[in-house]
């Protein structure tokens, strides 16, 4: 008699894709605003997003054809959680800048995010061509064949990224994180300790290393990790976001738990 360990598969899927989408998805749309300088999406509040939405609809308006214009727009929408009005701008931006790479990116990192990964997939192949390959845009491949269940293509994907920026964490993590939606948690430590280990590391990096050994139920180390070389205020956020992912997987297991029991005992 075997019992399948899918459910768990899906728990684990469904906290590496959250963690993915945070990662690699949203923090490389804005990196075209932080090299313009026109922002620093770190620093920016809530209520500072909902005025750059107001300033860059105005922009927009001004200029509907503008790539940067759409570009700017797009990311103040999705900073304040308008993912599908994001994805309209960047459409029509796209029909008027067929060849703007930067934009075609954006787009389809859009699309993801609203998750229409066959369509981001099709559009961020566009914003790049293989003479010229934009490590960015290979991470967010990798990343959408993650969501798509194609691991072992996203794997190289994001190997291929790295040899083009071998130093940066944001890849790193991906590919850990992709071990995670394999089940590998081990794998996925190990690279996502690599990741941590960088320099240049985000505090999302951090967080899902955090969120792996949790995962392994090593839950006093997590919470250090989490912690670790943090001002007060940081610290707090990430241990509340590592309690919030592991208590997520814990509510989701506790049924998938009584479902596979109950199969067994069928079986």
């Amino acid at each position: 008699m075997k019992i399948s360990n899918r459910p768990t598969s899906r728990l684990l899927g469904s906290v590496a894709i959250a963690a993915l989408l945070g990662l690699s998805l949203a923090g490389c749309k804005s990196t075209y605003m932080k090299e313009r300088g026109e922002l620093k999406p770190q620093s920016m509040s809530e209520t500072d997003w909902r005025r750059e939405v107001t300033a860059a609809e105005a922009g927009y308006k001004a200029k509907p054809k503008d790539a940067d214009a759409a570009i700017r727009f797009a990311e103040a929408l999705r900073r304040t959680g308008q993912n599908a009005q994001a994805a309209a701008v960047l459409q029509q931006g796209a029909i008027h800048n067929p060849n703007h790479k930067r934009l075609l990116g954006a787009y389809g990192r859009a699309l993801a995010d609203n998750g229409n990964f066959e369509e981001a997939f099709a559009m961020l192949s566009k914003a790049h061509t293989p003479d010229q390959p934009d490590w960015r845009i290979l991470n967010a491949q990798g990343a959408v064949l993650d969501q798509m269940g194609r691991h072992d293509d996203a794997r190289r994907y994001y190997n291929t990224a790295l040899k083009a920026a071998p130093d940066e964490s944001s890849i790193l993590s991906n590919l850990g994180l992709s071990h995670l939606l394999s089940r590998d948690l081990k794998k996925a430590e190990e690279i996502l300790r690599q990741a941590n280990a960088r320099g240049n590391s985000e505090r999302r990096v951090k967080q899902n290393l955090a969120l792996v050994v949790g995962l392994q139920g090593r839950y006093e180390e997590a919470e250090r990790i989490a912690r670790a070389d943090l001002p007060p205020e940081e610290a707090a956020e990430n241990s509340a976001y590592l309690r919030q992912m592991l208590e997520e997987h814990r509510a989701n297991a506790a049924p998938n738990r009584r479902r596979a029991a109950q199969t067994a005992a069928i079986d």
